[in-house]
């Protein structure tokens, strides 16, 4: 099948390299031209693992290409995919801007029948403002779908390629048979190809988002109370996560959630019960957790050395939002470094991935070290917040050997309470006792 994948940002670039490796032909257009160059010569813009070599591969096979010429994309193309960014406005409403003005130049181009499918996380009634834009704009035949996407960064590919369910929000019988036939290869074990409506397929996508970021929220503030009590909250997470209600994902405390979905999706979904006069109190607390919960680990930080941090230098192990991911968008590190930086420390650090994100970002404020144990000359404390694998093994004796004090705070929970007695090292966690 031919298909066209409008904007080629983290969700456009999997999907298409994902619809090329079943065989289909697919062209990514994007207005960047200098990207598109870098593209066309097989050089992959972001970091997911198991990307490059599909990406690569189906470059060679010529299945995927690339190009900045809309009408050249979408020519030949039974479906549009809309992979475009939908950023929070100023009051925390999504920005449908870059979609809507897609819609606007695509239906300018029609000259037959086409599915255009909305891939990017939208407000409720999207596929109802993209219809009107497009049917404004010509008096060709088409149909506009909803197709979330779920795909978790650092296993984006795995999500793709075997999903544990498809999400298709389309009332035209010939946009379901094209979408049925589409997804197929995908679901070839089992698992479910949802047809529904465009407007419960939109809230679908909010609702599950934010029902993760909840279940990360409410296991913050367990948490924050075990410590209070003197419970453990790595037993209270195995004691729950048995229940098969429940269930085991996402019940990790830590310093809050980030990246690019459920922040702002959080906050849209939010907004857009506001805007429907529904005060949504669960979302709206959970948001209020969640900015808390990034400030925790400093706190710890502020009350070991008693309120002053003037001087102070701290090493920082992880900047992207979660490990398998260069993405730094909401990342709880950026919050904790510039807590440091106004209490007059100093800061250094290492990832695997983000330094470069990070480095746009805030230029030489922090020092950027080239390994882990760079990062703790002289510091005194280690900070872990972001809990990469090459973290959780560390050779402790250099750690010591490196760093001013044995002092870690740790913001993941990566490490044994029971070793760290062994060791000597004041431990201080996330909703477990404190080692000193």
């Amino acid at each position: 099948m031919k298909i066209a994948v409008v904007g080629t940002g983290y969700v456009g670039l999997v999907t298409g390299t994902c619809l090329a490796e079943t065989g289909n032909q697919v062209i990514c257009v994007d207005i960047n031209e200098q990207k598109v160059k870098m593209m066309q010569e097989g050089q992959l813009p972001i970091y997911e693992p198991g990307l490059e070599l599909l990406f690569y591969r189906n470059i060679v096979q010529k299945r995927l290409h690339f190009t900045s010429n809309l009408a050249d994309a979408i020519a030949e193309a039974k479906i549009i995919f809309l992979a475009l960014p939908t950023p929070p406005g100023g009051d925390g409403s999504a920005d449908l801007s870059y979609v809507l003005g897609a819609a606007k130049d695509i239906a300018k181009l029609l000259t037959d029948y086409k599915v255009v499918v909305t891939k990017s996380t939208v407000p409720v009634g999207t596929a109802d403002k993209v219809t009107a834009v497009m049917k404004a704009n010509t008096e060709v035949e088409f149909a506009v779908v909803s197709n979330p996407e779920f795909l978790r960064e650092g296993v984006a590919v795995e999500d793709f390629m075997k999903p544990d369910r498809v999400v298709v929000g389309t009332m035209d019988d010939r946009a379901r048979k094209l979408l049925a036939e589409l997804y197929s290869p995908y679901v070839r074990q089992g698992n479910p190809v949802i047809f529904m409506d465009e407007r419960s397929s939109e809230l679908t996508k909010y609702a599950a988002n934010s029902f993760l970021a909840t279940k990360i929220s409410f296991m913050n503030e367990i948490a924050n109370l075990c410590e209070l009590v003197g419970a453990d909250v790595d037993m209270v997470r195995r004691g729950i996560g048995a229940d098969e209600r429940i269930g085991r994902r996402f019940l990790f405390s830590g310093i809050g959630y980030g990246g690019s979905c459920f922040p702002k999706d959080v906050q849209a979904l939010a907004k857009s019960a506001e805007e429907h006069k529904y005060d949504f109190k669960i979302l709206n607390s959970v948001m209020e957790v969640n900015q808390i919960q990034k400030h925790v680990l400093v706190e710890k930080v502020k009350n070991y050395f008693k309120g002053d941090l003037k001087g102070k230098k701290f090493a920082i192990w992880g900047l992207a939002f979660k490990p398998e991911t260069d993405d730094i968008r909401e990342a709880p590190a950026l919050y904790i470094i510039d807590d440091l930086l106004n209490a007059g420390a100093t800061v250094s650090a290492f990832d695997p991935e983000a330094m470069n994100n990070v480095k746009n970002l805030l230029g030489d404020k922090i020092n950027y070290a080239e390994d882990q144990y760079e990062a703790l000359k002289g510091a005194d404390a280690l900070l872990i917040v972001t809990e990469w694998s090459v973290f959780r093994t560390p050779d402790f004796d250099q750690i010591k050997n490196t760093m001013k004090n044995k002092v870690i705070f740790d913001g993941r929970n990566l490490y044994d309470l029971e070793r760290m007695i062994d060791k000597g090292y004041y431990y201080n966690s996330i909703g477990r006792k404190l080692i000193s």
